[in-house]
Protein backbone atom coordinates (compact mmCIF):
# COMPACT_ATOMS: atom_id res chain seq x y z
CA UNK A 1 0.00 0.00 0.00
CA UNK A 2 1.75 3.51 -0.92
CA UNK A 3 -0.32 4.73 2.93
CA UNK A 4 0.27 2.70 5.97
CA UNK A 5 -2.47 1.02 7.18
CA UNK A 6 -4.78 2.47 9.66
CA UNK A 7 -6.49 1.24 12.51
CA UNK A 8 -9.23 2.44 14.95
CA UNK A 9 -10.99 1.11 17.64
CA UNK A 10 -13.82 2.59 19.59
CA UNK A 11 -15.03 1.12 22.77
CA UNK A 12 -13.04 -1.23 23.40
CA UNK A 13 -9.44 -1.85 24.36
CA UNK A 14 -6.98 -2.14 21.64
CA UNK A 15 -4.93 -5.25 22.00
CA UNK A 16 -2.13 -6.69 20.25
CA UNK A 17 -3.76 -9.97 18.98
CA UNK A 18 -6.77 -7.80 17.74
CA UNK A 19 -3.86 -5.32 15.93
CA UNK A 20 -1.86 -8.63 14.82
CA UNK A 21 -5.01 -10.16 13.12
CA UNK A 22 -6.67 -7.21 11.37
CA UNK A 23 -2.78 -6.53 9.64
CA UNK A 24 -2.57 -9.88 8.80
CA UNK A 25 -5.48 -10.43 6.76
CA UNK A 26 -4.88 -6.57 5.26
CA UNK A 27 -1.83 -8.05 4.38
CA UNK A 28 -3.59 -10.88 2.41
CA UNK A 29 -6.32 -7.90 0.73
CA UNK A 30 -2.85 -6.17 -0.65
CA UNK A 31 -0.97 -9.76 -1.49
CA UNK A 32 -4.49 -10.26 -3.77
CA UNK A 33 -4.63 -6.36 -4.84
CA UNK A 34 -1.28 -4.85 -4.52
CA UNK A 35 -2.43 -1.64 -6.18
CA UNK A 36 -4.39 -0.90 -3.12
CA UNK A 37 -3.46 2.79 -2.20
CA UNK A 38 -4.75 2.96 1.53
CA UNK A 39 -6.78 0.84 4.05
CA UNK A 40 -8.41 2.29 7.03
CA UNK A 41 -10.49 -0.41 9.68
CA UNK A 42 -12.51 0.42 12.17
CA UNK A 43 -13.32 -1.76 15.02
CA UNK A 44 -16.45 -0.36 17.07
CA UNK A 45 -17.77 -1.89 20.53
CA UNK A 46 -20.90 0.11 20.23
CA UNK A 47 -22.81 0.83 23.81
CA UNK A 48 -26.10 -1.23 23.25
CA UNK A 49 -28.11 -1.42 26.58
CA UNK A 50 -31.05 -3.88 25.54
CA UNK A 51 -29.22 -5.73 23.81
CA UNK A 52 -27.16 -8.87 25.37
CA UNK A 53 -23.68 -9.78 25.46
CA UNK A 54 -21.51 -7.29 23.48
CA UNK A 55 -22.28 -6.30 19.66
CA UNK A 56 -18.56 -5.53 16.87
CA UNK A 57 -19.10 -3.40 14.42
CA UNK A 58 -15.81 -3.86 11.77
CA UNK A 59 -15.57 -1.40 8.97
CA UNK A 60 -13.31 -1.66 6.34
CA UNK A 61 -12.91 1.26 3.66
CA UNK A 62 -10.18 0.25 1.02
CA UNK A 63 -8.88 3.22 -1.24
CA UNK A 64 -7.90 2.17 -4.72
CA UNK A 65 -7.08 3.70 -8.18
CA UNK A 66 -8.59 6.26 -9.75
CA UNK A 67 -10.14 7.68 -6.99
CA UNK A 68 -12.40 4.36 -5.99
CA UNK A 69 -12.95 3.28 -2.83
CA UNK A 70 -14.38 -0.04 -1.76
CA UNK A 71 -16.52 0.35 1.63
CA UNK A 72 -17.43 -2.86 4.11
CA UNK A 73 -19.22 -2.78 7.40
CA UNK A 74 -20.30 -6.05 8.87
CA UNK A 75 -21.62 -6.29 12.27
CA UNK A 76 -21.02 -9.51 14.85
CA UNK A 77 -22.36 -10.73 18.54
CA UNK A 78 -20.16 -11.47 20.82
CA UNK A 79 -16.60 -12.32 19.05
CA UNK A 80 -14.50 -8.95 17.37
CA UNK A 81 -12.55 -11.85 15.21
CA UNK A 82 -15.50 -13.40 13.67
CA UNK A 83 -16.33 -10.08 12.94
CA UNK A 84 -13.26 -9.30 11.56
CA UNK A 85 -13.12 -12.69 9.14
CA UNK A 86 -16.67 -11.81 8.17
CA UNK A 87 -16.03 -8.11 6.97
CA UNK A 88 -12.31 -9.39 5.59
CA UNK A 89 -14.09 -11.92 3.43
CA UNK A 90 -16.18 -9.45 2.53
CA UNK A 91 -13.65 -7.32 1.45
CA UNK A 92 -12.07 -9.86 -0.93
CA UNK A 93 -15.54 -10.73 -2.32
CA UNK A 94 -15.73 -6.86 -3.16
CA UNK A 95 -12.51 -6.89 -4.61
CA UNK A 96 -12.53 -9.92 -6.62
CA UNK A 97 -15.57 -8.14 -8.49
CA UNK A 98 -13.63 -4.79 -8.58
CA UNK A 99 -10.77 -6.83 -10.49
CA UNK A 100 -13.11 -8.54 -13.19
CA UNK A 101 -14.91 -5.12 -13.28
CA UNK A 102 -11.30 -3.45 -14.21
CA UNK A 103 -10.60 -6.46 -16.99
CA UNK A 104 -13.48 -6.43 -18.34
CA UNK A 105 -14.77 -10.16 -17.85
CA UNK A 106 -17.92 -10.53 -18.48
CA UNK A 107 -19.75 -13.80 -19.02
CA UNK A 108 -20.69 -13.59 -22.68
CA UNK A 109 -23.52 -15.87 -24.01
CA UNK A 110 -23.38 -17.24 -27.40
CA UNK A 111 -25.98 -15.70 -30.08
CA UNK A 112 -28.97 -17.47 -30.91
CA UNK A 113 -29.28 -19.26 -34.14
CA UNK A 114 -32.09 -19.72 -36.19
CA UNK A 115 -33.09 -23.21 -38.19
CA UNK A 116 -35.76 -25.52 -38.79
CA UNK A 117 -37.23 -28.04 -37.60
CA UNK A 118 -35.59 -31.23 -40.56
CA UNK A 119 -36.52 -34.59 -38.33
CA UNK A 120 -38.24 -35.18 -35.40
CA UNK A 121 -38.25 -38.85 -34.01
CA UNK A 122 -41.28 -38.55 -31.27
CA UNK A 123 -40.90 -42.36 -29.93
CA UNK A 124 -36.89 -41.94 -29.70
CA UNK A 125 -36.44 -38.37 -27.92
CA UNK A 126 -34.26 -36.98 -30.23
CA UNK A 127 -34.68 -34.61 -34.08
CA UNK A 128 -32.38 -32.26 -36.32
CA UNK A 129 -32.57 -28.71 -37.20
CA UNK A 130 -31.48 -27.67 -40.61
CA UNK A 131 -29.07 -24.41 -39.50
CA UNK A 132 -28.98 -21.25 -41.67
CA UNK A 133 -25.87 -22.59 -43.34
CA UNK A 134 -27.22 -26.05 -44.56
CA UNK A 135 -25.38 -28.02 -41.74
CA UNK A 136 -27.87 -30.57 -39.09
CA UNK A 137 -27.88 -30.21 -35.42
CA UNK A 138 -29.01 -32.96 -33.42
CA UNK A 139 -31.24 -32.67 -30.15
CA UNK A 140 -32.94 -34.16 -27.84
CA UNK A 141 -35.94 -34.31 -25.91
CA UNK A 142 -34.12 -32.62 -22.86
CA UNK A 143 -32.92 -29.49 -25.07
CA UNK A 144 -36.56 -28.59 -26.42
CA UNK A 145 -37.74 -25.53 -23.85
CA UNK A 146 -40.51 -24.49 -25.52
CA UNK A 147 -43.21 -26.07 -26.92
CA UNK A 148 -43.20 -29.27 -25.51
CA UNK A 149 -41.17 -32.00 -27.20
CA UNK A 150 -44.30 -33.63 -28.64
CA UNK A 151 -45.84 -30.54 -30.52
CA UNK A 152 -42.54 -30.19 -32.50
CA UNK A 153 -43.47 -29.62 -36.24
CA UNK A 154 -41.49 -30.69 -39.05
CA UNK A 155 -40.38 -26.94 -41.06
CA UNK A 156 -41.55 -25.04 -37.55
CA UNK A 157 -38.68 -22.01 -37.35
CA UNK A 158 -36.70 -22.60 -34.15
CA UNK A 159 -33.98 -20.92 -32.03
CA UNK A 160 -31.21 -22.22 -30.36
CA UNK A 161 -27.58 -22.36 -28.96
CA UNK A 162 -25.12 -24.23 -30.29
CA UNK A 163 -23.00 -26.45 -28.16
CA UNK A 164 -19.95 -28.77 -28.91
CA UNK A 165 -20.50 -31.68 -27.49
CA UNK A 166 -18.61 -35.48 -26.87
CA UNK A 167 -20.29 -36.38 -30.05
CA UNK A 168 -20.21 -32.76 -32.21
CA UNK A 169 -22.46 -30.17 -32.41
CA UNK A 170 -25.65 -29.97 -31.37
CA UNK A 171 -28.36 -27.51 -30.40
CA UNK A 172 -29.37 -26.59 -27.02
CA UNK A 173 -32.86 -24.18 -25.70
CA UNK A 174 -34.64 -25.02 -28.38
CA UNK A 175 -37.82 -22.64 -28.88
CA UNK A 176 -39.77 -22.61 -31.67
CA UNK A 177 -41.89 -19.12 -32.19
CA UNK A 178 -41.87 -16.27 -34.34
CA UNK A 179 -38.02 -16.48 -35.62
CA UNK A 180 -36.91 -15.29 -38.77
CA UNK A 181 -34.95 -18.36 -40.65
CA UNK A 182 -32.38 -16.99 -42.89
Amino acid sequence: MQKPLQVTVHGMEHSAALDAGIRERAAKLEEFYPRMIGCHVTVDKPHRHHHQGAQFDVHIDMHLPGKREVVVNRQHAEDVFVALRDAFDAAKRKLEEHVRLQRGDVKVHAPASHGRIRQVFLEDGYGFIETADGRELYFSRDNVVEPPFEHLQLGAEVQFLEEMAQEGPQAKRVTVGKHHFG
